[in-house]
């Protein structure tokens, strides 16, 4: 059986600034680029320990910088409140970083770029989150807002709140996306109620409904492309 080498045996090429320097930050292994954030570890632990005790909880990958609260990262021996903060952040800036990679290339006749501009954003979300997304003539996006967290009840989603942010962004075309927290994008009853609701009024008031793109886990769901919507 090989023999296991721990972290506090290692040479000093193979700990992670050392290796970054040599041979640069894509030969890290997950927890190594963890440990570079953490900085250091706690009574003896190294922060390279540290990490791997992160990822050993919750998902065992580093999907727990998402779905793992602050909390609930205070609690894994050597992450403290700073320590939970910055893990949270990192999360934070992952999630922006991969939407500034979609955002000039949001379209309206490219459901999969606005899906994948908001991917990140909202499919490792616990709630449903319903945004408006505002668009004007050359379906450029010019503002985006959340209408609703917590659900998708028609009662709930006021078509006036909708249109009284498109008027103010002098908006041409809209597209309405949310999440489903289950992972899977198939549509409810209730997001056909609300997504007529709110194409009916679009065509009375002069701003098109063009979309409702329904986030799932790495999967998404498009009226347009279903051709449930015709504009």
């Amino acid at each position: 059986m090989e023999q296991k080498i721990t972290v506090k045996e290692l040479p000093d090429s193979e700990k992670p600034y050392e290796k970054f320097l040599k041979h640069g930050a894509g030969a890290l292994s997950d927890a190594e680029l963890l440990a570079v954030i953490i900085k250091s570890g706690v009574n003896g632990v190294r922060s390279v320990e540290v990490a791997q005790n992160f990822l050993s909880t919750g998902n065992r990958n580093l999907l727990n910088l998402y779905d793992i609260s602050y909390e609930e990262m205070t609690k894994i021996r050597g992450i403290g409140k700073v320590k939970a903060i910055q893990l949270k952040c990192i999360a934070e800036l992952s999630k922006r970083i991969t939407a500034t990679k979609y955002y000039n290339k949001i379209c309206l006749d490219r459901p999969d770029t606005v899906a994948g501009y908001y991917m990140e954003k909202l499919r490792h979300e616990q709630k449903e989150y319903l945004l408006l997304c505002m668009f004007d003539s050359k379906c450029r996006l010019l503002e985006d807002k959340i209408i609703s967290i917590g659900g998708m009840d028609a009662s709930v989603v006021s078509p006036r709140e909708i249109f009284q942010a498109a008027l103010m962004c002098q908006a041409v075309h809209m597209i309405l996306v949310h999440n489903h927290p289950s992972g899977v994008p198939q549509p409810s009853g209730a997001d056909d109620l609300v997504t007529e609701r709110v194409f009916q009024c679009g065509r009375m008031m002069g701003i098109s409904l063009s979309d409702h793109i329904i986030i799932g886990d790495k999967a998404y769901y498009s009226y347009r492309e279903k051709k449930r919507i015709v504009v």
